[in-house]
C-alpha cells in the first residue's frame, strides 16, 4: 500500500508539472497570436512527439520528456547584415549564429514578413517572452493563496504545549533543572499544558510571533496574562524573568547559534494549522520570494556541497538545490505520510506553487536562451532606438540576439551540466522531509 501511494504522489506531481509547463507555453502562445506572430508549434516537453493536432496554423502535441516545453515563433533573430541568411561559416562561433538565425526562418511562409517575432516592437517583444514566466507566477500566487487562506499552515500557535519548570538559558542546551535554577515565571504564575493565551498585559492576541515579542520586551514586568482554559478565561499574574534566548532575523525566524538577552516567561507554544488572512498571506508570500531569490543567488556556493552528496559521503541538506526528479520523490513521500488527507492535498498544491515560483525566477534571468535573454534583448533594442532618435543619430535597427548564441550555448551547458548533477544527487542521496 505504501508503494502504491509513493506512486501514486509522483504521480499527481507529474500531472502538476505538466500543467505548469503548459500554463508557461500559454502565456507565449497567447500573447504571440495577440500580436499576430505566426506560432507553427505549441509543444509540451521534448524528444519524440507522443500526441500532436494541428489546429488553424498552429500544431499543439505532447512529447516524450516531460521536462520543459517550447512554442517555436517565425523569425526569433533578424537576418544578417545583408538582409538574407548569411552563408555557412567555417568558424564554430560564427556557425552557432548563422544555424541559429536559420531555425528562426524555418518554415517561412509567403505573407510571414509582416508576422515575424523580430519585426515586432520591442515592447511587444517583452510582453511575449514575459508572458511565460508571468503565468508561473500567477498560478503560484493561487496556489499559495488557496492553502494559505482555505487549508492553512503549520505554525506555532498562542496554545501552551509544555510548561518549563525554571529558567535555563537556551544557550546551555540542557532541559534538566537544577537546585541553583530559579522557578520560571510560567510554572510560578500556574500556566498548564492545554491553556490558549488569549491576552497579554492587556493585548488580546492570538498570534504567536506578536505574542513572543511582548513577551520577550517585558523582562521584569509584572504583568497579567489571561488564558482560555476549560472553556472560560483566566487571568494569572506572571513576572517576566530575563534570560538569554535565541535571536530572531528580522522576518521574525531563529537565527542558529545566536543569542540575546530578553524577557523569558517559560513554555513552549504548540504547533496547528492556521488559516491566513489576505493581509498575512500577502506577508508569507513575500518572505518565500526573497527566501527564493536569495537561494537562487546561493546556487553555485551550493555546488560543492552538492558535489559531496552526490559522489561522496556528505549529507543532503534539506535545502539543497533539487530537480525535477527530486520534487517528484517529495510528492511520493508526502502520498505516504501519516497526516488528514486535507493537509497531504495542501502540500501538494505547495510543492506545485513553490515548483512555479522558482519557474518564474530562474526564467526571468537575463541570459540566454532564458526568457530573461530575450526579454534584455528586446530592452537594450529598445535603449539604442531611443538613444539615437535623441541623438538624432540613423536608426541602428534591431539588436541581433543572434550573434549571442555562442555565449547562450555555454550558458546551456552549464545549465545542463548543473541538471545532471542536481539529478544524480536526488537518485543517490535524495532531500527527504519523512
Amino acid at each position: 500500500m505504501t508503494t502504491l501511494m509513493f506512486i501514486l504522489g509522483i504521480v499527481v506531481f507529474a500531472v502538476g508539472l505538466l500543467f505548469s509547463i503548459a500554463w508557461h507555453e500559454l502565456g507565449h502562445l497567447s500573447t504571440a497570436k495577440m500580436f499576430g506572430i505566426r506560432v507553427p508549434q505549441y509543444m509540451v516537453g521534448f524528444g519524440p512527439t507522443l500526441f500532436s493536432r494541428k489546429k488553424g496554423e498552429t500544431e499543439y502535441g505532447v512529447k516524450a520528456i516531460p521536462f520543459g516545453g517550447y512554442i517555436r515563433m517565425i523569425g526569433m533573430f533578424p537576418p544578417g547584415a545583408d538582409g538574407k541568411l548569411e552563408a555557412r561559416s567555417t568558424s564554430p562561433w560564427r556557425g552557432m549564429i548563422e544555424d541559429a538565425r536559420s531555425a528562426a526562418f524555418e518554415e517561412l511562409r509567403p505573407g510571414d514578413e509582416e508576422r515575424l517575432f523580430y519585426t515586432r516592437k520591442p515592447w511587444k517583444r517583452v510582453i511575449v517572452m514575459f508572458a511565460g514566466p508571468f503565468m508561473n507566477l500567477i498560478l503560484a500566487v493561487v496556489l499559495f493563496l488557496t492553502v494559505l487562506m482555505g487549508f492553512g499552515i503549520s505554525q506555532q500557535t498562542t496554545t501552551v504545549s509544555s510548561v518549563s519548570q525554571c529558567v535555563i538559558s537556551q544557550s546551555e542546551n540542557r532541559n534538566d533543572c537544577t537546585k541553583s535554577d530559579p522557578a520560571s515565571p510560567a510554572a510560578a504564575a500556574g500556566l498548564r499544558a492545554g491553556d490558549k493565551i488569549v491576552a497579554f498585559d492587556g493585548v488580546r492576541t492570538d498570534d504567536w510571533d506578536r505574542l513572543s515579542n511582548m513577551i520577550r520586551a517585558n523582562p521584569g514586568e509584572t504583568v497579567p496574562v489571561v488564558v482560555e482554559r476549560d472553556g472560560r478565561e483566566v487571568t494569572l499574574q506572571a513576572t517576566i524573568a530575563t534570560n538569554q534566548v535565541a535571536k530572531k532575523d528580522a522576518n521574525g525566524q531563529i537565527v542558529e547559534g545566536e543569542y540575546v538577552t530578553a524577557g523569558f516567561l517559560g513554555f513552549s507554544a504548540a504547533t496547528g494549522v492556521v488559516k491566513q488572512d489576505f493581509g498575512q498571506s500577502v506577508t508569507w508570500m513575500g518572505d518565500r520570494v526573497g527566501d527564493a531569490v536569495d537561494s537562487l543567488a546561493a546556487l553555485p556556493s551550493k555546488i560543492p556541497a552538492l558535489w559531496d552528496a552526490a559522489f561522496g559521503d556528505g549529507p543532503r541538506e534539506a535545502d539543497s538545490p533539487m530537480g525535477v526528479v527530486g520534487a517528484a520523490r517529495v510528492g511520493g513521500e508526502i502520498a505516504t505520510l501519516d497526516i488528514p488527507p486535507t493537509q497531504q492535498l495542501a502540500m501538494f498544491v505547495m510543492l506545485v506553487a513553490g515548483f512555479n515560483l522558482s519557474l518564474f525566477l530562474f526564467n526571468m534571468l537575463p541570459l540566454l536562451p532564458l526568457d530573461g535573454g530575450h526579454i534584455a534583448g528586446a530592452l537594450w533594442e529598445s535603449l539604442r532606438r531611443n538613444a539615437a532618435k535623441v541623438l538624432r543619430r540613423p536608426d541602428p535597427g534591431p539588436f541581433d540576439v543572434a550573434k549571442l548564441m555562442p555565449v547562450a550555448y555555454v550558458v546551456a551547458g552549464v545549465f545542463v551540466c548543473f541538471t545532471l548533477l542536481v539529478l544524480v544527487a536526488d537518485v543517490v542521496n535524495p532531500v527527504r522531509i519523512s
